[in-house]
């Protein structure tokens, strides 16, 4: 899919953006305003064992202007300091390995800022999204993976790793110990909707089943209810560890929307912390798949600050 806006490229400041994910990839370049020029989108190759068709991607966009730099959006464990990826459990085989900052310098001849993806589009809803009107702001991504970040004071929240990884938290103990599905991920992710789905004996596609939820069919109701009940549980522990003025809800299965959203903030509301002035809102993201994208466009002038609390 090829994307493209008509725009003065004479003096802006573009970023080449990439957002790679499990499912699809996607490179733009994105002015300091988040408006993107051109957009370019790929499924992300699950039989080559490394990431050849990504650099193709990247090369052909950055071909297409000349940005200041690039930042490169990643779906998994990122270490600032050395812009490598650690941990991806989401990307075919062998790619975590052969991906890092460096890399796409030498392919680009460009600085390059590696970022966790879901970093990235926190900063795209936090700045231009769903979130741009509070100062406080978690984002979570429900998709193949359940990822998060944190917009505290209106700066993005790290240290030297990317964290806030909500998907790897543990809900159920007892099934962790028993090696069964325990975490957020394994519970309430796009792939746990349709695992779920297959055991019920229902078609294991997570659209399939919102439609027959929403028709009223008790088994896909059940189903539904708790993979929902997983990600509930995880906006309430983000809830509590940030007090954020606003949790943004994006990703694939966050497209059922207020199937989704009204439980979570049932939820929030009644185990979520005892704010006293305004509620924690639950809403939904509003970049829709560019919100990683768009927030490469905020990277630079963060500087990729960690958070400094105020004295």
């Amino acid at each position: 899919m090829v994307r493209a806006t008509p725009r003065n490229l004479v003096d802006e400041p573009l970023v080449l953006a990439v957002d790679l994910g499990g499912t699809r990839m996607r490179a733009a370049l994105v002015g300091p305003d988040g408006a993107m020029v051109h957009r370019h989108e790929q499924p992300t190759p699950r039989d080559v064992p490394c990431p050849d068709a990504l650099d193709g991607l990247v090369g052909h966009v950055r071909g297409l202007a000349d940005p200041a730099c690039a930042v490169v959006g990643v779906p998994g464990l990122v270490d600032y300091d050395r812009g490598r990826l650690e941990h991806a459990p989401n990307l075919p085989p062998g790619w975590a390995d052969a991906i890092s900052a460096s890399h796409f310098s030498a392919i680009l001849g460009l600085p390059v800022t590696l970022v966790n993806d879901a970093d990235l589009a926190t900063l795209g809803e936090a700045r231009f999204g769903a979130g741009r009107d509070a100062r406080d702001v978690v984002y979570m991504t429900v998709s193949t993976g359940v990822g998060a970040g944190v917009v505290l004071d209106g700066h993005l929240v790290h240290g030297r790793h990317s964290g806030a990884e909500i998907g790897h938290t543990i809900l159920d103990l007892s099934a962790h110990r028993d090696r069964r599905p325990a975490t957020v991920e394994q519970l309430g992710s796009g792939p746990a909707l349709a695992r779920a789905a297959g055991d019920a004996g229902l078609r294991p596609d997570g659209a399939a089943l919102v439609e027959r939820v929403r028709a009223g069919d008790p088994t896909a109701r059940a189903v539904w209810d708790g993979v929902v009940a997983a990600v509930a549980t995880a906006a309430v522990n983000l809830a509590h560890l940030f007090t954020p003025g606003v949790i943004v809800v994006g990703g694939g299965v966050s497209r059922a929307g207020d199937l989704l959203l009204e439980p979570l903030r049932v939820f929030v509301a009644q185990h979520g912390p005892p704010v006293r002035s305004d509620a924690i809102a639950v809403v939904a993201a509003t970049l829709g798949d560019d919100a990683g994208l768009i927030g490469a466009a905020a990277w630079p002038a963060t500087r990729g600050d960690i958070l400094r609390r105020r004295g």
